[in-house]
C-alpha cells in the first residue's frame, strides 16, 4: 500500500510539473529573463503551489501526530543561515538558470524524451557523489562554518 501511495503522490506531482510548464527549460529560462522574453506565468504556478501547500501542512500538523507510513514525521533541524546554505542556494539557482531544470522537474522531464533533461539529471547525479564524497572528507570545512 505504501508504494501505491508514493507512486501515486509521485505521479500527481509529475503531472503537474508538466502540465505547468516546469519541465520545459525554454519556459522556466524566460521566466528568469527578467529584460527579454520575460514570461511570469511561473510565479504563478508557484504561488498556487504555496497557496495549496501551506494550509495543507498546517492542518496535517495539527491534525496528526505522526505520518500514515512511518513512525514520526522527519523535519529539518538546522535552521541557520550559514555559509553551507547560502552557497548550496547559489548552486542550486545557478544550475536552474544556465539548465532550465530544477531536480524535481528533471525527472519527469525524462518521461518526455527531453535529451537535456538526461544530461541534467546525470549531472546531477554525479554532482551529488562528488558533494557527498567531499563532505565526508570534510573538503570545505573552514568555508562551511559558520562563526
Amino acid at each position: 500500500m505504501r508504494f501505491l501511495v508514493v507512486f501515486l503522490i509521485g505521479a500527481i506531482f509529475g503531472t503537474g510539473i508538466v502540465l505547468s510548464g516546469m519541465a520545459n527549460p525554454a519556459k522556466v529560462l524566460n521566466f528568469f529573463d527578467l529584460a527579454g522574453s520575460f514570461d511570469p506565468s511561473l510565479a504563478f504556478v508557484m504561488a498556487g503551489a504555496l497557496a495549496v501547500a501551506a494550509p495543507g501542512y498546517a492542518l496535517l500538523f495539527r491534525s496528526r501526530q505522526k505520518p500514515l507510513f512511518d513512525s514520526t514525521f522527519r523535519l529539518p533541524k538546522a535552521s541557520a543561515i550559514d555559509a553551507k546554505l547560502i552557497g548550496g542556494s547559489a548552486v542550486f539557482g545557478i544550475g536552474w538558470g544556465i539548465a532550465g531544470f530544477c531536480p524535481g522537474a528533471s525527472i519527469p522531464a525524462l518521461g518526455l524524451g527531453h535529451a537535456s533533461a538526461a544530461i541534467f539529471v546525470a549531472a546531477l547525479l554525479i554532482g551529488i557523489v562528488i558533494a557527498r564524497h567531499l563532505a565526508k572528507a570534510d573538503f570545505f570545512a573552514d568555508a562551511w562554518r559558520s562563526g
